[in-house]
């Protein structure tokens, strides 16, 4: 129990060596949980535009930090930044709730290598729907982050930090969306909101809905769709996955071409994710945006084509 509580605060506060089980910490999952439940507390705080605009604000922007960075950047590596752009992003994804972001990266570049196969985590096909969608994130076996499969990652100590006390960025998040809704009560009382309803809303929903919706590619993105090429796995392509995750839901092109920093292969597959780097690229903050290949679009070569693993 003791170790449990510490991991609450300092998510590295575990011995890597001993095997853990997949079964349920249900005492570590207690901040997880009341994160879902307090989205009930709108029904005490009510609603107000202010605040549901809010959190459809910080659903959109955090999703891009999870898909454009944690994913696109942090995992496969499809584009060049600097180190405090890479920060800045880290720290925006971390306010999703969804752990580091080595952490993150480590676990999707080992689903890569294993899509589907026996060494999946989370294929549905292999553990089920639950499993796949959330189950496997809270189970002990998969606590842990394997820093040897992010060493690119691992140099940076800002980012060994952020991911070891992943709590700690959505704990201050939460306090400044409070304030804020705070603030704009006592400078704009026409809103009607208030920072309790806008920590509800603004936090609470907007973070467990941008959950679920990162959590639908697990589950859902290698079951529902058409597969336009014949990879080594079951991914799929959704239009309305991708209209939930900004561009994520062209699964099956992604697993195609891994290393490729867009996802919607053609013109009329909406990739909102890609249209946000090609911004930050003509910014300058990113460079080196990689293409999808000719020949991957034609569907030339056949089966799955991978990258190579960052190092």
């Amino acid at each position: 129990m003791g170790t449990t509580l510490i991991r609450w605060v300092d998510s590295w506060a575990v011995n890597p060596e001993q095997p853990e089980t997949s079964r349920m910490d249900w005492l570590r999952c207690i901040p997880f949980f009341a994160l879902h439940i307090s989205c009930l507390g709108v029904l005490w705080v009510g609603w107000s535009w202010a605040a549901v605009l809010t959190a459809f604000a910080l659903y959109l922007v955090r999703m891009f930090a999870i898909t454009g960075f944690y994913h696109r950047y942090f995992s496969h590596r499809t584009f060049k930044t600097t180190r405090p752009v890479q920060f800045l992003f880290a720290l925006l994804g971390g306010t999703a709730v969804q752990r580091g972001p080595l952490w993150w990266a480590a676990h999707h570049r080992h689903h890569h290598r294993h899509s589907d196969g026996p060494g999946d985590r989370h294929s549905p096909h292999r553990h089920g729907l639950w499993w796949s969608h959330m189950g496997w994130i809270v189970s002990r076996a998969h606590f842990h982050t394997d820093v040897k499969q992010v060493p690119d990652l691992a140099r940076f100590p800002e980012l060994r930090f952020l991911d070891r006390f992943d709590t700690l960025v959505p704990l201050l998040f939460a306090g400044l969306v409070y304030a804020w809704g705070a603030s704009l009560e006592a400078i704009q009382p026409s809103l009607q909101t208030s920072g309790e309803q806008m920590l509800a809303w603004g936090f609470c929903v907007s973070t467990v809905v941008l959950f679920h919706g990162t959590s639908l590619i697990n589950s859902l993105a290698h079951r529902l769709g058409n597969r336009r090429f014949q990879t080594n796995d079951e991914s799929r392509n959704s239009f309305v996955l991708a209209l939930i995750t900004l561009g994520e839901g062209w699964h099956n092109n992604h697993h195609r071409f891994p290393g490729a920093a867009r996802q919607g292969f053609f013109w009329w597959e909406l990739d909102p994710t890609y249209y946000l780097l090609k911004l930050l690229s003509w910014m300058g903050l990113i460079w080196d945006v990689r293409a999808v290949p000719a020949a991957v679009k034609a569907g030339a070569s056949g089966g799955s084509l991978s990258e190579r693993s960052p190092s």
